[in-house]
């Protein structure tokens, strides 16, 4: 679940990725937002991303505006928990800032299980495995 801020201004994207144990990206999990109009604003994903421009309309949803939730659901392979591998938020907002790790962690036993504070749009993030 994502629990944004009480910010002003247009609905955030936040694209949720899985980051490989030496910090470069493994895959693209979820994306808020579906305008692709955008997706350049989310700078560091979209280096990654942009390149190859692998279809993820199985993956996107609505933008979420200041002071909302929403829940994601993202599949994670349990070889990814505890083995270095981290999860990583980042968000942006129209003529806003950008937060390249609003939320970052490893996957670990005990994270998937938490709730983590943001830097930016996000005030926490609150993990729930199934």
């Amino acid at each position: 679940m994502i629990q944004m801020t009480n910010y002003t201004g247009e609905g955030a994207y936040v694209v949720i990725s899985l980051m490989n144990p030496d910090g470069t990206y493994a895959k693209t999990l979820f994306v808020q937002g579906d305008d692709e109009e955008w997706y350049h604003d989310i700078t560091d994903w979209w280096k990654f991303y942009g390149k190859k421009r692998p279809n993820i309309d199985a993956i996107t949803g609505a933008t979420i505006s200041g002071g909302g939730r929403t829940v994601s659901v993202v599949s994670i392979d349990a070889d990814k928990i505890n083995t270095g591998y981290k999860i990583r938020f980042e968000t942006a907002v129209e003529d806003q800032e950008y937060y390249k790790d609003d939320v970052e962690f490893e996957l670990t036993s005990e994270t998937t299980k938490s709730k983590v504070e943001g830097k930016g749009f996000i005030r926490y993030v609150r993990m729930m495995p199934q």
